[in-house]
């Protein structure tokens, strides 16, 4: 669990939104968060606080005199051993408060007297017009500037029947970029391609050649590098998953179109990770219509050999200096022996390999780290713990600045 043994002070103000606040408490639990909600008497038109305290499982504030709080001093009392504070919904009312330090209720107060160390997030949740308005334009550009972070928000149709950007983030989101605010910054600045999943090489329009990958560690790997600071490119072969959040994904089906649009995007990166699965052969007589089943038996197919992406990519570092690359080996057997072989072969400082029948579409596995020092196991985890790993590894490899 991401967020076990954080404490998260969840801020609730004004807005229909405060529905949403329920389902994020729930999930910041179940994340092993303990949350204390303090709510403005504005959040309790839209949610009463006996609900989020029966989701928190904790005493719900809503006062700065609150009797059960001895020295009266709430506003100081409930930040002091917290990891972070996040106001969800944050109505355009908040932001004005936050952004000239007012201090009017005990919310407010609380933001203002939390210690330095602490971290301030909040989600914005309001009309599409209240938030392109000017005043909201300076005030979040001051929240910025102050070092608030800002999640969302997302564009949508809205409560008051206008369409645009101004609704809060669902509650997944915010659970994600929450989770991510707490990752250590060691891509911070850097930029990062990726390339995830299968490839399909057709036959006809119909039927294809593909592989077993889910693109699951691609993506894990995608979202931890995003998490660590970095602007992520992600070159995704045909999956069923979401894009990470924050991160662009270009989509492709073959390996040439993976191909082309790894070496389309290769200027100024600083990483390059290859965990795509990608088929080594296409087929060279591929037909144009379906193909009917005859007399005459299976068709007969013909091959020719794919580009290798990541020779490519070495090739080019090699030339250039950058960027820091990484591959990838699944493999059915021999895993040491094929993998330290294929790090060589390929040229590159790091390579991946796991064994990949027992790891395909699972969400744990167990992988190796080659490089020229002789290859380290990393205990088996689920994927984004493995992939948090590697970007470590990875930040901890790159040449440092003078």
């Amino acid at each position: 669990m991401d967020l076990q043994g954080k404490k998260i002070v969840l801020g609730l103000t004004g807005g229909v939104a405060c529905y949403k606040a329920a389902e994020l408490c729930r999930a910041l639990v179940k994340q092993g968060a303990s949350v204390q909600v303090v709510m403005t008497a504005a959040a309790t038109q839209f949610i009463g606080a006996v609900t989020m305290q029966a989701l928190s499982g904790n005493p719900v504030y809503t006062d700065q005199w609150d009797a059960r709080v001895a020295n009266n001093m709430a506003h100081i009392d409930l930040t002091r051993d917290a990891d972070a504070i996040l106001i969800a919904p944050c109505s355009t009312d908040f932001m004005r408060k936050l952004a000239h330090g007012a201090c009017d209720d005990l919310l407010s107060t609380l933001c203002v007297a939390r210690p330095r160390r602490l971290p301030l997030h909040i989600a914005p949740a309001m009309n599409v017009e209240m938030w392109e308005n000017p005043a909201t334009v300076r005030n979040l550009a001051q929240l910025l500037e102050d070092g608030i972070k800002v999640f969302g928000p997302a564009a949508g149709a809205q409560a008051c029947g206008e369409t645009g950007y101004g609704r809060m983030l669902e509650a997944d989101e915010l659970l994600e970029d929450l989770v991510a605010a707490f990752q250590p910054k060691v891509l911070a600045g850097k930029r990062v391609l990726i390339t995830a999943g299968p490839t399909f090489e057709a036959i006809d329009p119909v039927r294809g050649i593909t592989n077993l990958s889910s693109g699951k560690m691609g993506y894990a790997v995608a979202r931890a590098a995003h998490e660590a600071g970095a602007e992520v490119v992600l070159v995704s072969g045909p999956t069923a998953l979401a894009a990470p959040r924050g991160v662009r994904r270009i989509d492709v089906q073959s390996a040439r179109q993976m191909h082309d649009a790894v070496m389309g995007q290769l200027a100024g990166q600083q990483v390059f990770i290859g965990v795509a699965a990608v088929a080594d052969w296409r087929v060279s007589n591929a037909s144009d219509q379906k193909m009917k089943k005859t007399a005459g038996g299976a068709p007969q197919l013909q091959f020719s050999e794919n580009a290798d992406i990541l020779a490519a990519v070495s090739a080019s570092a090699a030339a250039t200096g950058a960027p820091y690359c990484v591959g990838f080996a699944a493999e059915s057997e021999n895993l040491i022996e094929y993998g330290a072989a294929k790090r060589l072969r390929k040229g590159i400082p790091l390579l991946v390999g796991n064994i990949g029948p027992q790891t395909f579409g699972q969400d744990d596995n167990t992988v190796i780290l080659f490089d020229a020092a002789g290859h380290t196991v990393l205990p088996r985890a689920d994927k984004l713990t493995l992939a948090r790993r590697l970007i470590a590894e990875i930040a901890s490899r790159l040449p440092q600045p003078l």
